[in-house]
């Protein structure tokens, strides 16, 4: 979370391509694509890209991203959307999530995060082209009739299909924070596809690889990554609290695409073809990796923000994500974000400008504001119930006042008389020393020659956690339990740097 206010979009994952020719037809269906990028894409691409990347951390600065720019050109051009690389922009973000996603206009983005998961060029190309794809088979523009619901639950809307189960009313009215049109082609982006999408998306990223001169079963190893990385999450939740990668909740079944994948790969050339991970491990060598201190760190079931010094705790059981405008907080419970927006002083005016920032159109009319004092910062709080067709919820908001001219809030959603549930939270809110805060140091990618001497175990201890290292490090480095390291043999681990 960053100085900047805002909703942080519900993060995506897009894939897609051309049909395969050849021999390959007769086994694989035919997908009808687009064969090119309309001046109408190109102006939405180009008016949503700054959004974008505002929303998702912004362009990342390191090396790896002239390196990113250049595999996705080249992949993307197998889409047949264009002939010349330079029709697309590939961006690298500065973001702790594990995701992926494109946008019609010719715009392709990976995170860092991602790109750490993967262990050779070949993964990387698979990702994206598999981005590519679902532009390419128009995808997008099949789910426009859900952007309309896509509003704040996109951030709090994990509590619809689970403790509320709503889908329109008081939340489907909630439509102001989406109101600027560049924003459109983004919403159809980060919207869930369906599996027979993401499967098409999946046969469209394999043939994107083979046309390519890329190992066709790049893909299958990616996804198989990715499904490791989200049992591991699941095992983290409640540790390291967050919850399933985004690339992992919205595609569906990683695991089981895996196979899906390699019979995918088998039909258009099977095994061979580049894989060029010296190329690529050179490249991701000391990218960040997890959270960038300067938007915060997520450590346990804490967030704490070194540079806005401040520190809360979530509730057992409870997720975080941490985003560049808010960190999002879910649980069985009831949804919650954490942010920020413009203070003059008037703490009443602040609150009421949060919830006319909820309710968009909607009628939302909370209760009297109550004022109290949490780790010695004057707070102030009001909760408004609110009918839905699937009975009451309540919405609180609860604000900080950190200085006559900087305060914080929450926002959360829970059913009727279920606020309760975050009181610990509420009152976990504290100011950062500046020996916490400076203690507070990013983790970035480190990649090793394994010596002689070197195993699993030994190469696990080196890994900057304090919990899970062997599985962390297996996942990363994309190893099973009964993996022998070899001398010689290149590998990631994750270390601490200065700030």
């Amino acid at each position: 979370m960053s100085l900047k206010t805002g909703k942080r979009l519900a993060a995506v994952l897009a894939m897609g391509g051309l049909a395969v020719t050849g021999a390959a037809d007769a086994q694989l269906k035919a997908i009808k694509t687009q064969t090119n990028i309309s001046p109408a894409e190109r102006k939405q691409g180009d008016e949503a890209h700054p959004q974008l990347l505002q929303e998702f951390g912004g362009a990342y600065s390191g090396p790896q991203a002239a390196y990113v720019n250049r595999i996705g050109q080249n992949i993307a051009v197998q889409s047949g959307l264009s002939r010349s690389p330079s029709d697309f922009t590939v961006t690298l973000l500065n973001s702790p999530v594990n995701n992926a996603f494109a946008i019609p206009g010719g715009y392709v983005y990976v995170t860092r995060q991602l790109m750490a998961l993967m262990n050779d060029e070949a993964e990387l190309a698979g990702v994206l082209g598999h981005e590519v794809g679902h532009v390419a088979a128009q995808h997008s523009k099949k789910r426009q009739s859900a952007a309309t619901r896509n509003t704040i639950l996109g951030v709090l809307g994990a509590v619809l299909g689970g403790a509320i189960g709503d889908s329109g009313g008081l939340l489907g009215g909630l439509g102001g924070l989406l109101q600027n049109n560049a924003m459109q082609w983004a919403q159809y982006a980060t919207l869930g596809f369906s599996r027979s999408q993401e499967l098409q998306a999946d046969q469209l990223g394999v043939q994107y690889l083979s046309s390519a001169g890329y190992d066709p079963l790049a893909l299958s190893t990616m996804l198989a990554s990715l499904a490791n990385q989200t049992t591991l999450d699941a095992r983290l939740a409640g540790g390291d609290a967050r919850s399933l990668p985004e690339w992992a909740s919205t595609h569906p079944d990683p695991a089981s695409r895996v196979r899906n994948a390699e019979t995918l790969a088998s039909r258009v050339g099977g095994r061979g073809g580049m894989r060029n991970a010296d190329a690529f491990l050179a490249s991701v060598n000391g990218v960040l990796y997890g959270d960038d201190p300067k938007q915060g760190v997520v450590e346990g079931r804490e967030f704490l923000h070194p540079d806005l010094r401040l520190k809360f705790a979530v509730p057992n059981g409870y997720g975080m994500q941490n985003g560049v405008n808010a960190v999002s907080i879910s649980g069985s419970g009831g949804q919650a974000q954490f942010t920020t927006a413009p203070y003059n002083g008037d703490m009443n005016a602040y609150i009421a400008a949060a919830f006319k920032a909820i309710a968009g159109n909607a009628s939302i009319s909370p209760g009297a504001i109550q004022r109290t004092t949490v780790g010695g910062i004057p707070a102030s709080y009001a909760t408004a119930r609110a009918n839905t067709q699937s009975g009451q919820v309540d919405v609180t908001v609860f604000a900080y006042e950190f200085s006559r001219s900087s305060a914080f809030h929450f926002v959360t959603l829970t059913k009727a008389g279920g606020g309760g549930v975050f009181n610990s939270m509420f009152n976990s809110v504290r100011r950062l020393s500046a020996n916490e805060a400076a203690a507070i140091r990013p983790r970035r990618i480190d990649v090793v020659t394994v010596g002689r001497a070197d195993t699993v175990a030994s190469l696990s201890k080196r890994m900057a956690y304090s919990d899970y290292q062997a599985e962390r490090f297996q996942v990363l480095n994309r190893l099973s339990a009964s993996s022998r390291l070899t001398p010689g043999q290149r590998v990631k681990i994750v270390v601490y740097s200065a700030r």
